[in-house]
């Protein structure tokens, strides 16, 4: 991990990449200011603003919320980002080997961190891959190996990844694990039984490193379109296309494979991944064919340091915050009802968040590994 002083590279920037990465940052740390738990939990049951809120916790099992597609979106973020840093180090002189003793290192280093975090709060030393930074410690590792294949046979090594998932959770025969989509009673928590990195309460299974690895692979497959000398309009052309495949195969074969993000189902990977696409594509077009740009700073800001901001919510950044500004904001903001006292509460400590990039952002302070 180091820290520089100088910006990210400007050449050849994909200004709607920096827009989506911070766009997903941000409500990333909003999750770890209980922002919108407090909505969900204070709003009328049967409300518009219950309903929204609900939409911002992961779905009990089956079914797809928007707040399933952040993670999805990370991964997906970090592969498009690749092609754009090879290229980077490529121009600073660089060889081959140095770029991918470079990855060798960063992926070690993330899933050192994904370690790390799922130790706090559990009392003992686990090693867990339930986490984002686990899990993407593989899947960028296995997307930039294959990075330099042809499209087709990165996409073929997406799909046998997917298909692999589906069948080893269908055929898997254990007493007590052979339900393919049961919570606790699947091919994922056993594996994870194996070497003690269950977490049965939240079903979540380390195994999904393997299925998401196509998120990031499929993020590599469109960062190294965006690169290409091909028409806006034919890359748009491309990634609305397989955004649209995407969603179809995802939610038309659900009756069969049931939609689960805990699992990583093939269906999720599918829907999770057209969202990704199609959301890429819309910010591409605004972003970077429309020149609308000015609004998206806010973002780009927590993008900047959206290492540190994450680790920083995650051990508890945001709580620190809340013990200075909670009494003033009680103080100021009391006489309006509990509700709404602890949601601008909670607001404020994600402004104080947004805040802590933006200061290191004029300080010209990049954390980074």
């Amino acid at each position: 991990m180091s820290i520089n002083q100088q910006p990210p590279e400007v050449s050849e920037r994909l200004f709607s990449l920096d827009f989506f990465r911070g766009f997903t940052m941000f409500l990333l740390i909003a999750e770890f200011t209980r922002l919108f738990s407090t909505i969900t939990e204070g709003a009328d049951p049967g409300s518009i603003l219950h309903a929204i809120g609900l939409q911002f916790h992961h779905v009990a099992w089956n079914g797809l919320h928007f707040w399933d597609l952040i993670q999805p979106y990370f991964m997906f973020i970090v592969g498009v980002a690749i092609p754009y840093a090879v290229a980077n180090r490529q121009r600073k002189g660089q060889t081959q080997h140095q770029i991918t003793r470079h990855v060798l290192k960063r992926a070690l280093i993330l899933l050192l961190l994904g370690w790390g975090l799922s130790c706090i709060g559990s009392g003992q030393i686990v090693f867990r891959f339930q986490n984002v930074l686990s899990q993407l410690s593989v899947t960028y590792l296995v997307a930039y190996l294959i990075m330099h294949r042809s499209a087709r046979t990165q996409l073929l090594v997406s799909l046998a990844l997917i298909a692999a998932t589906e069948i080893i959770y269908r055929t898997f025969a254990v007493e007590g694990f052979e339900q393919s989509f049961t919570p606790n009673e699947n091919f994922g928590t056993w594996l994870d039984t194996l070497y003690g990195g269950e977490d049965l309460r939240g079903h979540w299974v380390s195994f999904n490193a393997i299925p998401t690895t196509a998120h990031t692979i499929w993020g590599v497959l469109a960062g190294q379109l965006l690169r290409s000398e091909k028409p806006a309009v034919d890359k748009l052309r491309t990634l609305l296309i397989a955004g649209a495949i995407g969603l179809l195969l995802g939610y038309g074969l659900n009756p069969i494979t049931p939609i689960i993000k805990r699992i990583c189902t093939s269906t999720f990977i599918f829907a999770s991944g057209g969202w990704a696409l199609l959301t890429l594509a819309f910010s591409y077009w605004l972003i970077d064919v429309k020149k609308v740009q000015k609004w998206t700073w806010f973002f780009n800001i927590v993008g900047m340091n959206s290492l540190f901001i994450y680790l920083f919510a995650h051990v508890g950044g945001g709580h620190f915050l809340r013990n200075i500004i909670e009494p003033f904001s009680q103080a100021i903001f009391g006489f309006t009802g509990e509700f709404s006292t602890l949601v601008i509460t909670n607001f404020l400590v994600l402004m104080g968040l947004w805040y802590i990039c933006y200061w290191f952002y004029k300080n010209r302070v990049f954390v980074k590994i």
